[in-house]
C-alpha cells in the first residue's frame, strides 16, 4: 500500500512539468445533453443528473446495484485502462446558497447594483461585502445536505475524497452545511481546502473581496488553508475587473495545481456561479448556470502532454477600470461603452484610473 501511495504521488508531481489538457466525457449526465435546460433543472429531482442507462462495465448481475455503484465502475475501469498520462476524475461543482448580495441585487434591480449599491458595503439592514448567507441560502445549503445524504443511503454514491472552497464566507459556509454530519468515511473525512484561486470572479463589487485570513481561520478553524495564503486581500483592488479570458486562466492554474497533488477521483467544489461557470469552459463543457445553492457533477479527463501538441491554450489578458456612477442609474445596457451603467441626467460613468495589475 506504501508503494502504491508513493507511486501515485509520483505520477501526480510529474504531470506538473507538462500541459494538462481538460475535457468533459459526456454521456453520462442529463447537464452534458444540450437538451438540457439549465434553468429547470433540480438536482435532487434528477440523481444530481445522473442518466439511467446501463453499462459495457456492469457485472452480469448488476440489479443489486444502483446507478451510482454503477456508475462508479465506470469510472474504475476508466482509470484502470487509461495511458499513464490520462486521468479520470469525477467534480461536483456546488453553488454557495443564496447571499445578501445576492437578495440586494433582486431588491434593486441589476442595473442599480451593478452600477452603484454594490460598491457599497451594504445599507442599513444588511451587510454584503464578503456576503454571509440569507436564511433562504442556510436552507438551500441544509436541503444539499440532506439530499447528499440520501445519496449515500440509498444510492451508495461515491462521497468526494477531497474538497476544495472559495474564501468567500458565502462558500466557507455552505460548504459545512452541505457535508457537516454526514455519514463520510473515515478516511476521507470532511476537512476542505481554501484556495484562493476558486473565488467569484473579480470586479469591483465588494462582495467579492474576502475577508482577511484570521477571520477564515476563526471562523472555520477545521479547514485547511493553503500555503501562501496571504492576510489580506491582494487581489480585490475596488477599481479593477477581472476579464473572462483572465478567470478562466486562473481556473486553468487551480485544476493544474490541484490534478498535479491530488491524487483523489471524487472532488468536491464550493464556488460561486461565474467561477463555476470559467471552470466549465476551461473542462469543455457546455454552459450550464447553476441557481443558488444546486450542485452538478461533471466526468473529466485529464490528458497531460508535450505543451506543443495543446489544442487549445488560455493565454494571460489584462484587468479592465470599472465605470459606475455615484447615484443609483436609471438603466443600464449589455455590453456598453461606458461598461453598461447609464446614470442619471446623462452624466457619465465614473472611470477610476487602472491601478498595477494584481499578480
Amino acid at each position: 500500500m506504501v508503494r502504491l501511495e508513493l507511486s501515485l504521488a509520483l505520477v501526480c508531481a510529474t504531470r506538473s512539468l507538462a500541459y494538462i489538457q481538460y475535457s468533459t466525457v459526456t454521456g453520462y449526465f442529463l447537464q452534458d445533453d444540450n437538451s438540457t435546460n439549465a434553468t429547470f433543472f433540480d438536482y435532487t429531482a434528477t440523481n444530481f443528473g445522473l442518466i439511467n442507462q446501463s453499462y459495457p462495465t456492469d457485472p452480469k448481475k448488476a440489479a443489486p446495484l444502483t446507478q451510482w455503484q454503477r456508475f462508479a465502475l465506470v469510472v474504475s475501469s476508466l482509470n484502470a485502462n487509461a495511458p499513464k498520462n490520462v486521468d479520470y476524475k469525477v467534480l461536483f461543482a456546488g453553488r454557495h446558497g443564496e447571499g445578501w448580495h445576492n437578495a440586494a441585487e433582486s431588491y434593486y434591480g441589476t442595473p442599480a447594483w451593478n452600477c452603484d449599491w454594490s460598491l457599497l458595503d451594504g445599507n442599513k439592514t444588511a451587510i454584503w461585502s464578503d456576503a454571509h448567507l440569507t436564511q433562504k441560502g442556510i436552507d438551500q445549503a441544509l436541503k444539499a445536505n440532506a439530499f447528499w445524504k440520501s445519496r449515500i443511503q440509498s444510492e451508495k454514491i461515491p462521497t468526494p475524497e477531497s474538497y476544495y472552497t472559495s474564501p468567500l464566507y458565502r462558500c466557507l459556509a455552505t460548504a459545512n452545511l452541505t457535508f457537516s454530519g454526514l455519514p463520510l468515511p473515515a478516511k476521507h473525512p470532511f476537512i476542505p481546502t481554501v484556495k484562493n484561486k476558486l473565488r467569484e470572479g473579480i470586479s469591483e463589487h465588494t462582495c467579492d473581496r474576502r475577508s482577511n485570513k484570521t477571520y477564515i481561520q476563526n471562523s472555520f478553524p477545521t479547514y485547511r488553508i493553503e500555503r501562501g495564503f496571504t492576510e489580506y486581500d491582494e487581489l480585490w483592488t475596488g477599481v479593477t475587473a477581472e476579464t473572462s479570458s483572465a478567470q478562466d486562466l486562473r481556473s486553468k492554474e487551480l485544476l493544474d495545481d490541484i490534478f498535479s497533488h491530488d491524487c483523489s477521483t471524487y472532488l468536491s467544489f464550493t464556488a460561486h456561479s461565474g467561477e463555476i461557470a470559467s471552470l466549465l469552459r476551461v473542462l469543455g463543457h457546455r454552459a450550464f448556470s447553476l441557481s443558488t445553492g444546486a450542485v452538478i457533477p461533471v466526468l473529466i479527463k485529464a490528458e497531460t502532454i508535450d505543451p506543443a501538441a495543446a489544442t487549445s491554450t488560455i493565454s494571460a489578458a489584462s484587468w479592465t477600470p470599472s465605470p459606475h456612477c455615484t447615484v443609483p442609474p436609471v438603466t443600464s445596457v449589455s455590453g456598453g461603452a461606458n461598461g453598461g451603467c447609464v446614470c442619471p441626467n446623462g452624466v457619465a460613468p465614473v472611470i477610476t484610473s487602472l491601478p498595477p495589475f494584481p499578480t
